[in-house]
């Protein structure tokens, strides 16, 4: 097995819905430490700081000073009061989003992920790439994260917790990282500590060289075993986190925010995490829903609708992008809450030996953004209808429900862009007259008078007829009805000009017409 371990140090100000945004993202590179954001803040619990940033740290605050100490250190120092509550909701929104890494995590409060990869290696490429995957994941989403890789769950996370940023393969290379770790890494109780530090043990790896029995009647069985579990000779069972049944996560906005667009940074965190909750439990979303938390008007419910069941959180945040460009906010924003309201079984497929990468987003992905950017009575679909008439073969429906049952046997239409030309259309079938006539994709909005010299019907020249008549007659139901067909007898042909042009003719009572192409 092999461990990935993420520890928070700025959890406790980056739950908070105070800090700057983190389009300012920083990575300290070679120090296993990315950091989000900076500001001079800190969080305090019983008088005492218990978390403090960047700046603050440099200005001499440090965790467990006496806050009076603190700001007569950093006089302009921001404080805010610890809220455990919003640290335990931030970890678990990051252990579902976690989720679409591997489905083995366990959480491991107040500030530590731990992330088992050994069995998801060979589907990323390795732990290297797994990493990177998952700091570039947490800055994004605004947190400072310390890491490390390693056999043991306990050494990892006290390797984290120490911001070694490194990757242990073997037991060996993780027991020499260990071994020169300070004795404060463990945050074993206070008691332990001062024991340790009179009998001038300073690092993880003095006390590991000790008699195990001398070092229990010392310090007790608590830090022994944590010793032998951190270097494995011990089993270190792990609780498994358990996704929840159904998703709903919130988020409360640092300020108020006034443009539609200024939500999308925001939503993000909380796409995030809906994206790796179902990962996690195998499952695509049909629907969600943003609601949006206004300081004095009723919420706002921007529901988002796919064309069929997805999980990837960049179509989402796609999606998002095109509402939110339509959106005017009846109020400024204090809120955001992420529910996912239809839910379906991901089904399991195999793919093809010689399978290749779409290109581009695909078609349905494509109509979900035209509706989002449109409107979604302006992008339907075509699909048939029982009337032997051809203007009357074809109605128009939500595109929706209709590409999530069967998508292979309608016609996209977009309003606006094709089908303004267009009226109709009409399943096109192989051509053989003798088992089904031949039908066009496209139909004129109006059947269009064709002029006739010596009984010949001309288009761009004489048309040669290519199939025999065939009469379409009735409707004398809707007779009369406005923009209704009415009653109707027509024989249609297949017929070809001198260009190579093949078109659908019908001639009545009174003339030959064009009705529709083929392509």
């Amino acid at each position: 097995m092999l461990w990935l371990a993420l520890h928070f140090p700025l959890l406790p100000l980056e739950a908070l819905p105070l800090r700057q945004s983190p389009s300012a993202t920083e990575a300290t590179a070679g120090t296993g430490t990315t950091t989000a954001t900076a500001g001079t803040s800190a969080v305090v619990s019983r008088g005492r700081v218990f978390a403090c940033d960047q700046l603050a740290s440099e200005a001499g605050v440090s965790t467990g000073q006496k806050l009076s100490t603190a700001l007569g250190l950093q006089p302009g120092l921001k404080v805010f009061e610890r809220d455990a509550l919003r640290e335990s909701v931030a970890l678990t929104q990051l252990a579902c989003w976690a989720g679409r890494f591997t489905p083995t995590i366990s959480v491991s409060p107040p500030t530590v992920l731990l992330l088992e990869i050994g069995g998801c290696l060979r589907l990323f490429g390795g732990p290297e790439v797994i990493v990177e995957a998952v700091l570039s994941g947490c800055a994004e989403q605004g947190y400072s994260t310390q890491w490390a890789v390693a056999p043991s769950p306990l050494g990892a996370r006290w390797l984290a917790q120490a911001g070694v940023g490194q990757i242990c393969h073997e037991r060996a290379a993780m027991q020499a990282a260990l071994a020169i770790l300070p004795c404060g890494v463990p945050d074993w109780p206070g008691e332990v500590a001062n024991r340790l530090e009179s009998f001038g043990l300073k690092r993880l790896g003095d006390l590991q060289a000790l008699s195990g029995a001398s070092l229990r009647r010392r310090i007790g069985n608590g830090p022994v075993d944590d010793l032998a579990r951190a270097w494995g000779d011990f089993p270190d069972l792990q609780k498994p986190f358990v996704f929840p049944e159904s998703f709903a996560c919130d988020i409360e906005l640092p300020a108020r925010v006034e443009h539609a667009e200024a939500l999308a940074f925001a939503g993000q965190r909380l796409f995030a995490a809906l994206a790796g909750w179902l990962h996690g439990r195998q499952l695509l979303v049909r629907a969600c829903t943003l609601l949006l938390t206004h300081d004095d008007a009723a919420p706002t419910a921007l529901v988002l609708r796919f064309a069929e069941p997805a999980a990837d959180e960049g179509r989402f945040l796609r999606l998002l992008h095109e509402h939110l460009s339509r959106l005017t906010l009846v109020a400024p924003v204090e809120a955001l809450c992420l529910q996912a309201d239809e839910v379906v079984n991901k089904p399991g497929a195999s793919a093809p030996l010689f399978d290749q990468a779409p290109t581009g987003e695909g078609t349905l992905a494509c109509l979900e953004r035209l509706r989002a950017r449109l409107g979604e009575a302006a992008v339907q679909v075509l699909g048939q209808q029982a009337d032997y008439r051809p203007e009357c073969a074809t109605r128009s429906l939500d595109v929706m429900p209709v590409l999530s049952s069967n998508f292979g046997h309608f016609l996209p239409s977009t309003a606006g862009i094709a089908v303004d030309s267009m009226v109709a259309a009409q399943k096109k079938a192989s051509w053989n007259t003798a088992l089904k006539p031949l039908r066009p994709l496209w139909l004129l909005p109006k059947p269009q008078t064709l002029a006739e010299r010596a009984g010949t019907p001309q288009w761009h020249g004489p048309l040669k007829l290519l199939s025999g008549a065939e009469r379409l007659e009735s409707g004398w139901w809707d007779e009369g009805e406005k923009g209704m067909a009415g009653d109707i007898r027509r024989d249609y042909f297949v017929a070809r000009n001198p260009q190579g042009q093949w078109a659908w003719i019908f001639r009545d009572a009174d003339a030959w017409y064009l009705h529709g192409l083929f392509s």
